[in-house]
């Protein structure tokens, strides 16, 4: 058996217990083939809290033929969406009742204040979970009429089968249920792996998983580096779906490998570069708070962070005096800290990129209005950094930063600001705020993106679908059309009377 490591939380006083092995068959278990482990770090403090056993490939091929063997037995076509239902929220029971507890454990391994990852994160999968726990018993497909006399037709949606669900360490409990809850509801079995950075949550919910009663081999749980679990799961010929949050280049190359395998169905969240733009007719205190929440939340670690804004130039400058007022209030310290409003950067990589960019800012001639000085402290703490004076050509224009930087730009005329807006790869998230509905209507119908905010930004409701376009992704989580991410559509065609003559 694997062993269970006691995490001490300085801040508490208290311990955190936590199991160490691959969860695999409702067991935690060790490698098959390896003695490879995964350090995970306190990314306030630097300092490694725990290590947890790094999956192999053959374990994955394991945890595989556990989840096939549950699909074909134990869950799938084998058990009631009423089953599936009680099972999902008694998960999101659990979760509710430990969230305190899950919360620590995620402020220890990625960061993000505690009071955050309990009511925002947290909160925000037990909805999620009851959401498509309501869904579980409601899978229908459609009578259609082909001829009234002879013939008749049906479709069912089925359960896709065994899916590989590879989830980031920004939101590593959220993601976890973004991923899990559709995927259980219409009947799928799930290898899930969990980001190498943050695996620790994603443990302790498979202790969960067992407490709710799901049968052995359902949810597995697999840490592992992406390129060898990822990469595993992802040409996998037993696998019949691939989901993934992540970078766009990691999902380029999970949909070559899905491609090349079995042509498993693939849904892709990937990056962004989103802007806002501010019209002159806008509330601009509000515009700034929802700018500030677009940039800081999550410590700008989010797909879509809204990293780009344009102003018009009759209130540019004014803007810019009310955002720098409001972006100066927010609190980058310890997650434990309860004053705190964002945490640290969860790596020392991400520390090393974020302030790569920031100083390619002002090499290139952006000029800092807020923040570009780094702290003479332990932790990877990045203050939020703005922009001004930019142009589209910079790379902190272009690229996705991942870390609270902002670049602001300027436009005269509608017709600019949609341009800039849309001048990018990505098409992930849009902003726009204005109190003239009409521009409101026209700009969100011209931003290409696939979820554009009006006068507010980055707020999600579990009934509403979320995905991209250009390189944002392919696919949706959340909502209805979620659902479809994980079922395969059959025809049934059903003759009750006619009579073929043969030969033709």
């Amino acid at each position: 058996m694997a062993h269970t490591v006691k995490i001490p939380v300085p801040a508490l006083n208290k311990e955190i217990t936590v199991s160490t092995g691959l969860f695999i068959n409702n067991e935690f278990v060790p490698s098959v083939d390896s003695s490879e482990v995964i350090q995970c770090f306190n990314p306030a403090t630097e300092e490694i809290i725990a290590s947890v056993v790094a999956g192999s490939s053959k374990d994955i091929d394991v945890a595989v033929a556990a989840a096939r063997k549950a699909f074909k037995t134990s869950w799938g076509k084998n058990v009631t969406g009423w089953e599936r239902s009680r099972l999902i929220n008694k998960l999101a029971d659990l979760i509710e009742r430990d969230a305190q507890e899950l919360a620590e454990l995620e402020t220890l391994n990625n960061g993000k204040p505690v009071a955050i990852a309990r009511d925002f994160d947290i909160g925000d999968s037990i909805q999620c979970l009851r959401y498509y726990a309501g869904w579980a018993d409601k899978i229908t497909g459609q009578t259609i009429e082909v001829d009234n006399i002879s013939k008749m037709a049906f479709t069912r949606h089925e359960p896709i089968g065994v899916c590989g669900q590879i989830i980031p360490w920004n939101y590593p409990i959220n993601m976890w249920a973004w991923k899990v809850a559709p995927a259980l509801a219409v009947g799928c079995t799930i290898v899930m792996k969990p980001s190498e950075l943050t695996p620790l949550t994603a443990l302790k919910l498979s202790e969960l998983v067992i407490e709710a009663g799901f049968p052995p081999g359902v949810i597995n749980t697999v840490p592992s580096l992406g390129s060898v679990g990822g990469a595993a799961l992802s040409a996998h010929p037993d696998v019949d779906k691939i989901a993934f949050t992540g970078s766009t280049l990691t999902g380029r190359k999970i949909m070559e490998a899905a491609a090349k395998s079995n042509l498993k169905k693939v849904s892709l969240e990937l990056g962004g570069k989103s802007p806002q733009l501010i019209f002159e007719s806008a509330d601009l205190q509000q515009a700034a708070a929802w700018s500030a929440l677009g940039i800081c939340y999550n410590t700008g670690q989010d797909c879509t962070a809204g990293s780009r804004i344009y102003v018009q130039d009759t209130v540019y400058d004014k803007f810019i005096d009310v955002l720098v007022s409001t972006v100066k209030e927010t609190v980058i310290g310890n997650g434990f800290d309860q004053k705190t409003g964002g945490g640290p950067l969860v790596s020392k990589a991400q520390f090393d990129r974020v302030w790569g960019y920031i100083d390619a800012g002002k090499a290139e001639g952006a000029k800092v209005v807020l923040g570009g000085e780094r702290r003479n402290t332990k932790g990877f703490f990045v203050d939020p950094t703005i922009f001004t004076d930019v142009n589209s050509d910079m790379k902190i224009v272009k690229e996705e930063i991942f870390g609270p930087v902002l670049s602001i730009g300027r436009f005269k005329t509608e017709e600019e600001a949609v341009a800039l807006a849309n001048n990018t790869t990505y098409g992930l998230g849009a902003g726009l705020h204005s109190t003239d509905a009409s521009q409101c209507m026209r700009v969100s119908g011209l931003l290409e993106a696939g979820t554009v905010w009006v006068n507010s930004y980055n707020l999600l409701s579990n009934n509403v679908p979320f995905g991209g376009k250009k390189q944002s992704g392919i696919g949706r989580e959340l909502g209805s059309y979620a659902l479809e991410e994980y079922t395969s559509v059959k025809a049934v065609h059903w003759n009750i009377g006619e009579k073929l003559q043969w030969p033709l």
